[in-house]
């Protein structure tokens, strides 16, 4: 089964991997970690939850664009949260609605949300990967 791989323009190019992948027949697409950066690299949010989830959304869209998905093609999100307790699900959400209002979204897809004690640099504070479907 062949694979595309994709570092999708306004989003930062990693060298240790491609943002997105492609595997035609079934038409998979598997989105690597979004988190809070600009097209550039730049962390969006520092030190707010909601505003970093906004981003970390609007990057998983934008990766999703780049080869023909949209965010009402993902069948799978799995959430990580930096230190997460209950008491920051109001900013969740918080960050959730306004990516959603933006993009257009009707429904979240089914999700699996994660606690853990870091992510790839200190300032990140939530990391989003999803599995999308498309024709």
């Amino acid at each position: 089964m062949p694979i595309t791989l994709v570092n999708p323009s306004g989003l930062p190019k990693v060298d240790a991997y491609r943002q997105v992948s492609v595997a035609t027949g079934s038409r998979l697409v598997f989105v690597a970690g979004q988190v809070s950066w600009d097209a550039d690299g730049v962390t969006v949010g520092e030190g707010d939850l909601a505003a970093q989830v906004e981003q970390s959304y609007l990057n998983v869209a934008t990766a999703l664009a780049e080869v023909g998905a949209s965010i009402e093609d993902i069948a799978k999100l799995t959430v990580y949260v930096v230190d997460w307790t209950p008491d920051k699900m109001p900013l969740l959400m918080e960050g959730i609605t306004r990516a959603f209002t933006k993009l257009g979204a009707s429904a979240a897809p089914p999700a699996t949300l994660l606690g853990v004690a870091t992510l790839d640099v200190p300032e990140h504070l939530v990391e989003i990967e999803a599995t999308a479907v498309i024709d």
